[in-house]
């Protein structure tokens, strides 16, 4: 906590006050001119803001050879200054005035680790509300960081910015800084090669043709159809898609568009990564409204609906949100089940048709601007439909890779059982392999995938129940048998 000193505190600027001092030693470094690529648009100008926040080269990615990783590797670097912020002085007063209107009373060095601004920005920002009488100082420690609290005057135009956004999180980057970070980190940058994808498929049961196919369709970072019968891991298979790609990446925590924030980092679909002082990485040198997570697969399934794809608006909060295909930038995008969604078929598939093709899709903002960003996810469509009974075939075109996850064969099946078994510590049972495979034979039903966990998940439940070691025996095998394939 900080400790109180001797000084006085009524902190009216004056000659000898060491706010003045301070911020004179920052003037000549942080007095720069915004460069005019970075000015954005007003919405009283055009709204559609295009091919000025689209940086060289985005729209069309050299393939023919692939990046060291060492040439690709984003990093984002500390802002310097409220210009290479992105921000402009207004939205940053207007974060910090939500902040303690929130919060009460704090240190600039508090509000400097909540919006995640490196503190001579924040001290600069403080010293000019308190220039405008919408803060005051109420004391400070021996490092000179000074605890704060709202006027009346700061407090009546929090409260008025408060009732458009309550947002006082992170501070948002700018539209162009995101495309950038995207464009960097792109999975058309990143080839993997046969090993990488081996290991990625490590813990499945995978074939050497199926790797084959599954390869260069990975390596293309386009659309990917999985189909076949249920049960066989098309799912599994789609989920482990990114990790060929690379383990991490960096995003922002939110966007701003104009006067809109809208959030990017979800941590229901994220998972973070947070440095480790063995990476050599410096976390003073590192703009901390990014966050490092594992690379994203997006899973979505029967629940999809039309309005999960474009940017929706929290009115209580006056926060927007950023639809499931921006989230999964960088990664993989699976749409489970496909064929069972809430919404059409045709509906989803005219909404993306574009955005398959060209990589870059069209966002409709709160206030009606229309904004373009990158599309720069593997689509993977899974489905046990046949695709040619949910599409046409200028769609199948844009779809450049339809593989059939096929059903195993006994020897793919036995090794999955072995597989299985030796996760579960229990011995093989030749016999009771045998009576699996007669009955399989038997009753002309198909082998899949699943069979095996499941199989062997109701053998082990049925030892768990009797309080016995779980093994193998005719018996509980034949109870498994009936109870998972009883109305099959």
């Amino acid at each position: 906590m900080s400790q109180p000193t001797d000084q006085p505190t009524d902190f009216n600027v004056g000659a000898n006050d060491p706010l003045d001092n301070m911020f004179a030693r920052l003037n000549s470094h942080m007095a720069r001119e915004v460069p005019d690529d970075r000015i954005e648009q007003t919405e009283d100008e055009s709204v559609m803001e295009f091919a000025s926040d689209i940086p060289d080269g985005w729209l069309e990615v050299n393939h023919t050879e692939a990046p060291s990783l060492e040439s690709k590797t984003f990093f984002p670097s500390v802002p310097e200054s409220i210009e290479e912020t992105g921000m402009n002085t207004v939205m940053a007063e207007g974060l910090m005035l939500r902040y303690f209107l929130a919060k009460g009373e704090a240190s600039i060095r508090e509000c400097s680790k909540h919006v995640r601004l490196p503190y001579n920005i924040v001290q600069k920002v403080m010293k000019t509300l308190k220039d405008l009488h919408c803060v005051e100082f109420v004391g400070a420690d021996m490092t000179h960081d000074y605890r704060c609290r709202l006027t009346e005057r700061g407090t009546d135009k929090a409260k008025r910015l408060a009732e458009a956004s309550t947002y006082y999180g992170a501070a948002p980057i700018s539209l162009r800084d995101y495309i950038h970070g995207v464009n960097e980190q792109s999975i058309q940058n990143s080839h993997p090669t046969p090993t990488q994808l081996r290991e990625a498929f490590a813990d499945l049961s995978v074939t050497e043709d199926m790797l084959e196919r599954l390869g260069p369709a990975v390596n293309s970072g386009r659309g990917l159809f999985l189909f076949g019968p249920p049960g066989n891991g098309k799912t599994s298979i789609a989920e482990r898609v990114s990790l060929a790609f690379g383990e991490m990446v960096w995003i922002p925590r939110a966007i701003f568009v104009d006067s809109e924030i809208i959030r990017i980092f979800d941590p229901l679909l994220h998972e973070e990564v947070p440095l480790q002082p063995d990476e050599g990485i410096d976390p003073m040198s590192l703009d901390q409204r990014w966050i490092r997570i594992k690379r994203p697969t997006v899973v979505v399934g029967g629940e999809l609906t039309m309005k999960m794809l474009d940017i929706s608006f929290n009115q209580g909060t006056g926060v927007s949100e950023a639809p499931l295909q921006m989230k999964a930038n960088c990664g993989v995008l699976v749409i489970d089940d496909f064929g069972r969604q809430q919404c059409g078929v045709d509906e989803l598939l005219n909404r993306w048709i574009v955005p398959l093709e060209k990589r870059y899709d069209f966002l409709n903002t709160l206030f009606g601007k229309k904004i373009c960003v990158p599309f720069d996810q593997l689509v993977i469509f899974s489905t046990n439909l046949e695709p040619r009974d949910l599409v046409d075939d200028a769609f199948l075109r844009r779809i450049p890779y339809k593989i059939e996850v096929q059903d195993p064969d006994m020897h793919q099946f036995k090794m999955i059982w072995k597989s299985v078994l030796r996760k579960k510590g229990m011995a093989e049972n030749d016999e009771v392999f045998e009576h699996l495979m007669e009955y399989y034979q038997r009753e002309k039903r198909p082998m899949r995938m699943c069979h095996a966990r499941d199989l062997i998940q109701q053998v082990e439940n049925y030892s768990i129940y009797h309080r016995t070691n779980a093994e193998l025996t005719l018996n509980n095998i034949g109870l498994a048998i009936a109870n998972y394939f009883s109305v099959m």
